[in-house]
């Protein structure tokens, strides 16, 4: 008996396929989110695609917002999730997107986009809104990053009411840091800590102490305390002397910031410079200087909280939906 055998040829994978929407929503907090949620409502097709760093994850509450003070920010934002799932023409894809490019679309006078993930997978929809945020730049400091988002804090607004009359330091960061002390001692005891980086004009000086807001100019060696507690910042010995500790329970700390994804750059988007870094530049409708990208949050912000990012988002949503609508 003769036994055939058959030669199989292999086959290359099959190539992603591309899901067209109306509008791809790149970032999945509270802008993306609240933008995604006005284009649900207006029945068109929108994916979200978040790939699930929401800049507020090292915070254990948000505090402000619009009847959930007090609430996880985690929390929320499945809740918004589950919420948006309701709308049949909505879909959240998990991921991150790693290029966007401005597409022609045949037999049309208008351009769309495409989107490509992390997977291979492709996306096109007529419009963009970019919503992945801001990344924060932490200074070197022993002991800080991990109680950021706890004790090392970086808006009053948010969290300063649960250390209000509590021992409260400012890290200097520019100029500006002065004013930033006067704020923060509304809330309680101020320190203003230069770190070794920089002296106060006498004026400066003195303005401080009449606020009663103490100055410590030697560097800082380290932040102490149990966990994620702060009970202390350790500063450097200097001529000689002992390192001394001063007690402190929360530290302020005006982080600098870039974009978390380069997807606007990539699209050609014009940037700001902003006292903490670059945002990207909006018109009133919170699109881009390229037309049919949006964009909203703490990406096109100079002031950052969690409120300000939804209403944001809220608008670019809108503004996205009806330029379709009116062909622009």
């Amino acid at each position: 008996m003769t036994t055939m055998t058959t030669k199989t040829t292999p086959t290359a994978a099959p190539t992603p396929r591309t899901t067209a929407y109306d509008v791809i929503v790149i970032g999945g907090s509270f802008a993306g989110l609240s933008a995604a949620m006005q284009l649900a409502r207006a029945r068109r097709r929108v994916c979200v695609v978040d790939a699930g760093q929401p800049r507020n994850r090292f915070a254990a509450a948000s505090h402000g917002f619009f009847g959930q003070d007090g609430e996880p920010p985690l929390a929320m934002i499945e809740q918004a999730r589950r919420k948006l799932l309701a709308y049949p023409t909505v879909t959240l894809r998990q991921g991150t997107a790693v290029s966007a490019t401005a597409q022609q679309r045949a037999g049309s006078p208008e351009s769309g986009f495409e989107v490509v993930l992390d997977d291979g997978a492709t996306m096109e929809a007529h419009k963009l809104v970019l919503a992945f945020g801001v990344a924060d730049g932490l200074p070197d400091i022993d002991g800080l990053r991990e109680r950021w988002g706890a004790s090392v804090l970086h808006c009053p607004y948010c969290h300063g009411y649960e250390f209000a009359g509590q021992r409260l330091g400012v890290l200097y960061h520019s100029p500006p840091s002065g004013m930033h002390a006067q704020l923060i001692a509304d809330w309680g005891p101020t320190t203003l800590f230069l770190n070794g980086e920089t002296t106060l004009e006498p004026s400066e000086h003195e303005r401080l102490r009449a606020l009663g807001i103490a100055v410590e100019p030697a560097p800082i060696a380290a932040l102490e305390g149990p966990g994620q507690a702060l009970h202390g910042v350790r500063l450097q010995a200097s001529g000689g002397g002992d390192a001394h500790v001063v007690p402190v329970d929360a530290l302020y700390v005006a982080a600098s910031t870039r974009p978390s994804s380069p997807l606007a750059e990539q699209l050609g988007c014009a940037f700001d410079d902003g006292p903490m870094g670059p945002f990207v530049r909006t018109d009133a409708n919170k699109m881009t200087t390229v037309p049919g990208v949006y964009a909203a949050g703490d990406l096109t912000l100079m002031r950052h909280n969690a409120t300000l990012a939804s209403a944001e988002g809220v608008l670019a949503g809108i503004s996205a939906h009806q330029a379709m609508v009116f062909g622009q």
